[in-house]
């Protein structure tokens, strides 16, 4: 369901599918995040698969009425501290969602579905 701002001027009307690319977008801009994961749905798969580049990759938008909730699957890079890379993530996404759509997020969940190893462990390369 798309979100409606209503201005003094009209009404704005912006698709989850903008909101998505704009969290995606933001969210790969946080240290420690390696990349997005996909949704497990066939959009997802068929993206990745052809190699493009989707920033909406990752990215689930629920909005109802005017509460607007944003869920996350993401892939952090080994050795980092899980905890601080996911608040450091919702205050990206907060921070882009307030700055260029003038939209806040009641909710970020943000789930970890692996790990990337920057490269590989000297044990593995011998």
């Amino acid at each position: 369901m798309p979100t409606v701002i209503h201005t003094e001027y009209g009404k704005i009307t912006i698709t989850e599918e903008v909101i998505a690319s704009a969290v995606g977008i933001a969210a790969m801009h946080t240290y420690g995040l390696a990349d997005m994961a996909p949704r497990r749905n066939v959009r997802d798969s068929l993206t990745g698969l052809l190699g493009r580049g989707d920033p909406a990759r990752g990215v689930e938008i629920r909005s109802v009425g005017d509460r607007l909730e944003v869920t996350l699957f993401v892939i952090v890079n080994f050795g980092m501290r899980i905890p601080e890379v996911a608040e450091n993530l919702r205050e990206n996404v907060n921070n882009a969602l307030q700055e260029s759509l003038g939209l806040i997020a009641d909710q970020v969940n943000i789930n970890v579905q692996g790990i990337k190893l920057s490269e590989p462990p000297a044990a593995m390369i011998e």
